[in-house]
């Protein structure tokens, strides 16, 4: 008989944790899912904050040469051509001197014939440049790729020729400044169109740092969380040992000891108003009407 009920209260405590257990463990899927998902979408509009930025920042250095350093500067091009009044050349320059110290962080202003060679586009450069020119309303697009130094974000934007003024040194070597074809030659730069995408604007920014930061961060929490579900998990099954199976496994033995003809033991104790007391009052109700019954059938013996 006490084998049955302590292995009915194994039973339940088993039963408990298996619910438990699966409860908490679909918890914390969910939130591993969402958190993880969430942590790295936001390491991804980071980095991809960090890109606009530089992206702004090269379309400032531009707009500054073009408007305020090319006018000065202009007047001497037939004599000597000077590459700073160029607002590609100044922005690329202005970047040139990030990357020495930041090796992660580039900046190009590729170009399918560029009068620069050291603009000139790779593969996967030109393959932007190409989805620019055949999707023209497309004006900015993002993508990730790997490099030596890591996995990396390319923010990339059109390099439009809005306007003719870029014509005069673009469009072919005979109307081109003298001191432009001395510095570069007749080979490169020339053959371009108004309105035409020549190139394209990218910015490349390492994912590594933030990606990692997002890690670090989501295992930190999970560590936490599953700490909690363990703690949990005990407290859970030591107030169910106190409230439930003790008193089950008490008013187990007393009923075994009753069955055996035990009437000497004391009445079960009752506290609180819950499932457990209201069982307790009935068996030491059920146990006291036994007593009355057994001293009647003894009396009526004797």
């Amino acid at each position: 008989m006490r084998r049955l009920q302590i292995g009915g209260s194994v039973g339940i405590t088993a039963k408990f944790n298996l619910i438990l257990v699966t409860v908490l463990g679909a918890g914390f899927a969910v939130i591993a899912f969402t958190t993880h998902r969430t942590l790295y979408d936001n390491a991804y509009h980071e980095v991809l904050g960090q890109a606009g930025l530089m992206m702004d920042s090269a379309m400032a250095v531009r707009g500054y040469t073009f408007d305020e350093i090319r006018p000065i500067l202009a007047s001497g091009i037939g004599e000597s051509f000077l590459p700073q009044i160029v607002p590609a050349y100044a922005a690329t320059q202005s970047f040139v001197r990030l990357h020495e110290k930041n090796p992660e962080y580039v900046y190009k202003e590729a170009a399918l014939n560029p009068t620069n060679p050291r603009n000139r586009a790779v593969d996967w450069e030109t393959d932007i440049i190409s989805m620019f020119q055949n999707q023209p309303q497309l004006q900015e697009f993002t993508g990730e790729r790997e490099t030596p130094s890591g996995r990396s974000m390319y923010l990339s934007r059109p390099i439009r020729i809005s306007d003719g003024a870029c014509l005069s040194c673009h469009s072919t070597p005979e109307v081109a400044p003298k001191s432009m074809l001395q510095r570069y030659g007749n080979a490169n730069g020339f053959g371009w169109n108004l309105h035409n995408v020549v190139g394209a604007q990218i910015v490349s920014v390492p994912m590594d740092v933030p990606i990692a930061k997002a890690q670090a961060t989501f295992q930190l929490l999970m560590a936490v969380l599953a700490a909690i579900f363990v703690a949990v998990l005990v407290l859970m099954n030591v107030l169910l040992r106190l409230t439930v199976i003790n008193p089950i496994q008490k008013m187990s033995r007393t009923a075994n000891e009753v069955s055996r003809g035990n009437t000497d033991l004391p009445e079960f104790e009752t506290k609180g108003k819950d499932e457990i007391a209201v069982l307790a009052v009935a068996f030491n109700r059920m146990r006291r009407s036994l007593d009355k019954a057994m001293a009647m059938l003894d009396n009526g013996r004797s």
